[in-house]
């Protein structure tokens, strides 16, 4: 019987893992990336584009929460040795759908900061535009050396309710993630 009731549930894990996903064309795209010098503090440009599954899409009209968040991680160059992280950023955004005013709400859970949209399409646009992100400071940048910065984009699957997360683990319309993106910063 417990032999029968494990073969059902590994059957059942791979039967799901075959199963056709109807995420294709959904990704996030990191397409720019620029520091800029102000103040004495590196700041962050960025252009994203973020290409939702039919199933987030629907999850978020429903009344699901959806956060992305970007990893920004700084290193210092070296010739014989691997790279030293300087620094590690992650800044996280909330995408709501409040269905009672029919809008799309983003909170920077970093700062606070709440914007509403009419269309999901102007909200995806504005978590696109990155401007001013405060990096790393100048001071922490030694002037003869080389650094990278990399940078991705990602939904939190952790971030969903419970009862939806492994389902989220198992089908690529969750899976949505940008590659690192790399470039150098120039002190």
């Amino acid at each position: 019987m417990r032999q029968a009731a494990r073969s059902t549930g590994i059957g059942l894990l791979f039967a799901a893992l075959l199963l056709p996903q109807s995420g294709f064309g959904a990704e996030f795209i990191v397409r720019s990336v620029a520091t800029e010098l102000k103040d004495d503090v590196y700041q962050l440009n960025a252009r994203i584009d973020y290409t939702f599954s039919e199933e987030a899409q629907r999850a978020l009209q429903s009344g699901i929460p959806l956060i992305i968040l970007m990893d920004i991680q700084v290193d210092k160059q070296r010739s014989w040795w691997w790279n030293k992280e300087v620094a590690h950023l992650q800044q996280g955004y909330l995408l709501i759908y409040h269905a009672l005013t029919k809008k799309y709400i983003i909170n920077n859970l970093n700062s606070g900061a709440q914007q509403n949209h009419k269309s999901f399409t102007a909200a995806l646009q504005t978590l696109g535009q990155i401007t001013g992100l405060p990096l790393i400071d100048k001071g922490l940048i030694e002037a003869d050396a080389r650094y990278q910065i990399h940078l991705r984009v990602y939904l939190d699957i952790e971030s969903l309710p419970a009862p939806m997360r492994p389902l989220a683990w198992l089908s690529s319309d969750w899976r949505l993630s940008s590659d690192w993106y790399t470039w150098p910063l120039q002190p």
